[in-house]
């Protein structure tokens, strides 16, 4: 006769059967998934408030030094890649559960409730819900921010050129300067008179400049755009 193979998951449980504090192991267990529900709860509510947090009480002996940033490194680049610092509540993305169990670790490593978070992330995260490279960080005091979490995709690697008009009136101006200087040498010789000259050329120059500043004045004005260092950390303006 044929040896029957031995199940463990039937001998688990029949261990369990026997076992008198069976009953207490499962209350453990239910207090302990109660505990972890509720700070689950408690860590999404903060994520939500809104309430002016400038710093926490971290342990600096446990800190990352290499997560550790100051306000400055950040607006850099904020205002390098048209990117908002703005306090988590308005985030209109979904914080992943990943950067939940973070926090919560941190918490029961430095014994304190973190508050005041921050989120780096394109604006349109802050008006709508994307995947598109947010950080999520805790002020730790004196504009130092302590970096959580990063989730989602990366930035478009072109991004940071992309956004460099937008970071002054200066680099505005330029870049309608250069297009509109391109424009003018694609314009046919003769087109406009039998003779080409000098004067034709930057009187057409001239031109394109005006109806491609009009454009984008009309644009700006019209969308409420902003240059970048006025909006990195302004949750009112637009984008």
């Amino acid at each position: 006769m044929l040896l029957r193979r031995t199940n463990i998951r039937e001998k688990l449980i029949l261990a369990k059967q026997k076992d008198k504090s069976a009953d207490k192991i499962l209350n453990d267990v239910y207090r302990l998934l109660a505990k972890e529900d509720d700070a689950q709860k408690r860590i999404e509510d903060n994520l939500k408030s809104m309430d002016a947090v400038i710093s926490n009480d971290f342990n600096f002996d446990l800190l990352e030094t290499a997560e550790i940033y100051h306000v400055r490194h950040i607006k850099k680049i904020a205002v390098d890649y048209r990117l908002r610092f703005l306090d988590s509540h308005y985030f209109k993305g979904e914080i992943p559960q990943e950067a939940i169990s973070k926090i919560k670790k941190l918490e029961k490593e430095h014994e304190l409730e973190i508050k005041g978070f921050k989120i780096l992330a394109p604006s349109k995260l802050f008006k709508l819900k994307d995947r598109d490279d947010p950080i999520l960080f805790a002020p730790i005091g004196n504009d130092y921010y302590y970096l959580i979490h990063k989730w989602g995709r990366d930035l478009h690697p072109l991004r940071k050129i992309l956004m460099w008009p937008f970071k002054s009136l200066v680099n505005l101006v330029a870049l309608v300067v250069g297009i509109s200087y391109v424009i003018t040498l694609l314009v046919p010789n003769g087109l406009f008179s039998k003779e080409s000259s000098s004067f034709q050329f930057w009187v057409i120059f001239f031109f394109m400049f005006k109806c491609l500043a009009s454009i984008v004045i009309f644009y700006g004005f019209a969308l409420g755009k902003n240059f970048n260092p006025a909006i990195w950390n302004c949750k009112y303006l637009k984008t």
